[in-house]
């Protein structure tokens, strides 16, 4: 056991569902999953939306979430099993000796507490540290992790920061207690390509310089090969294969690894514009309520029927902000918007129902998008009440159309979201908009919680109700491969200005702007190496500056 830090044998996890009108029914959905672990060593676990990924690394916990139960095997670390230790012990062991980066920062903050609060708590509640030397540490980890101003940050509240900037606050938290193991779940999903790298990169050489382990889960096939050692493919709670990053990039045995590794963008054709605009953004400037600053900054767009307007740039740079002001969460300072041919009110209160069913959106943060306590069904369900008054056997009808549309199925109608997976959850998002009928969709990173496969059904999806309906999607996203997949026209955005705009084949043609240069040159390769290079050419450039 000297050699293994983490050690899984014959892993078993099982749940308790309750299908409506049958008794409850005991299912495995993790079976029999082993493997090895030693000190300053990544394994990468990487498959499909409810594969098990984030269960098993749980279990390195010995937790087991909503209901989730270990029903078999074991779990040693540090050369004792944690299954069958006491409370004790495994309170000692969560945010000591493991700790855990989640998928969903802004779910996982407590919004009440100013950051460096939060990030500290685990170091000085293991008496790991002192206050004052835990702050100190937490103050180098956000130096290290690329956030703005680290020496006061942390005296921020959740809300005051970027979706990209608390992912990165929730990796010094984990960091912070010096722990022996981190398990990363999905820790840069969050993260536009440019910011991910730096994050990736801090994260192999806190591994490097701590000899802390790790399991990254993710389902970026690319991103997992820029950080692990070992890498093994998950499906349906099995293990499919299992080997080192070599092996499995450049010689997969089984045939879904091959897919994951051989998943190519979807390739979507240009389309011209039609003369008139179902939306168009003029001078638009903004800012939050209580700053002194401007988020926006006269910003100029249009998006056309049946097309879509992919809006790019890193963490900060505006791409959310443009949403919000769309939709008339934010409403500008200067500036105005026209939809479908009339002028819409800046702020939602004024607006009318037809504008609301018309315009609609599917946000970044499933998590907390959705109503815990209500079901899929009735999730889905409200648009079509709320806009066309279905009830009943229509309703219900529609919902499972939905449901089929988006691959998930009748089964989960009656299911809650703490019982879906991260890709399940956003699915749910994508069907809840669709029951609208829109003209027009703001797609806020719909696919960023997905894996690949996954998330090509859905771009498919997506473009073949564009075909059918005729609705307009304005995409953000920080993935160029989906850009480069969906869109008609795009805009990239930085510092609240649109940098450069076009249509696809004008904005990913030399010659390029810097900032673009820059975002296009930050997309993951599937090949070993490539962070390294990354890296290696920025640190040249910038000693030639």
């Amino acid at each position: 056991m000297s050699d293994t830090l983490l050690k899984v044998r014959d892993l078993k996890i099982g749940a308790t569902i309750y299908p409506p009108g049958e008794k409850p029914k005991d299912i495995e959905i993790v079976h029999g999953v082993s493997f090895d672990l030693a000190p300053g060593k990544v394994l990468g676990l990487i498959g499909e939306s409810g594969a098990g990924k984030s269960t098993i690394g749980l279990a390195s916990m010995a937790y087991g979430r909503g209901g989730v139960k270990i029903t078999g095997g074991e779990v040693w670390v540090n050369g004792r099993d944690i299954l069958k230790t006491g409370h004790r012990d495994v309170r000692a062991l969560r945010g000591g000796e493991v700790t855990y980066v989640s998928q969903s920062a802004a779910a996982s903050f407590n919004p009440a507490k100013k950051i460096m609060d939060q990030v500290v708590e685990a170091a000085v509640e293991q008496k790991k540290f002192s206050r004052k030397d835990a702050e100190a540490r937490a103050r180098t980890l956000f130096a290290k992790l690329g956030l703005p101003d680290p020496d006061n940050i942390g005296d921020r509240f959740p809300h005051q920061v970027s979706g990209g900037q608390l992912q990165r606050c929730m990796t010094a938290l984990a960091l912070c207690p010096e722990p022996d193991l981190v398990v990363f779940d999905e820790p840069t999903t969050a993260l536009d390509v440019t910011t991910q790298i730096d994050v990736l990169m801090a994260i192999k050489e806190a591994i490097r310089d701590t000899g802390v382990a790790a399991l990254y889960i993710t389902h970026d096939l690319a991103v997992v090969a820029q950080v692990s050692d070992d890498i093994m493919v998950l499906k349906m709670g099995n293990t499919v294969e299992y080997g080192n990053v070599d092996q499995i990039i450049n010689n997969p045995q089984e045939e879904y690894t091959k897919a994951l590794v051989s998943v190519r963008s979807i390739e979507h054709e240009e389309k011209a514009p039609t003369p008139d605009p179902v939306l168009s953004v003029r001078n638009i400037t903004a800012r939050y309520k209580g700053t002194n600053f401007d988020v926006l900054k006269n910003v100029n767009v249009d998006l056309y029927p049946g097309q879509t307007l992919a809006v790019v740039g890193e963490s900060g740079s505006g791409k959310s902000t443009l949403a919000r002001v769309i939709t008339g969460l934010l409403p500008p300072r200067e500036g105005e918007i026209e939809f479908a041919g009339r002028k819409l009110s800046p702020d939602l209160a004024g607006r009318s129902r037809e504008d609301l069913r018309e315009l609609q959106m599917i946000y970044q943060m499933a998590d907390v998008a959705m109503n815990p306590r209500q079901t899929v069904g009735t999730i889905i369900g409200r648009p079509l009440e709320f806009y066309f008054g279905m009830r009943g056997a229509e309703k219900k009808k529609r919902i499972i159309e939905l449901l089929d549309e988006i691959e998930l199925g009748e089964k989960f109608i009656d299911r809650y979201p703490a019982e879906l997976s991260g890709g399940q959850k956003q699915r749910v998002c994508i069907a809840r908009s669709l029951a609208a009928k829109p003209k027009m969709i703001i797609c806020d990173e719909v696919t960023s919680a997905l894996d690949p496969l996954v998330a090509d059904g859905i771009l498919k999806l997506l473009l073949d109700l564009q075909k059918i309906e005729d609705v307009a999607y304005l995409f953000i996203t920080h993935d160029l491969a989906t850009v480069r997949a969906i869109s008609d026209n795009i805009a990239v955005m930085y510092q609240g200005q649109v940098q450069r705009y076009g249509g696809k084949s004008k904005v990913l043609s030399p010659p390029f702007d810097d900032y673009t240069d820059l975002l296009l040159s930050s997309v993951p390769e599937m090949r070993l190496g490539w962070l390294e290079e990354v890296i290696a050419n920025r640190k040249m450039e910038s000693a030639g500056n």
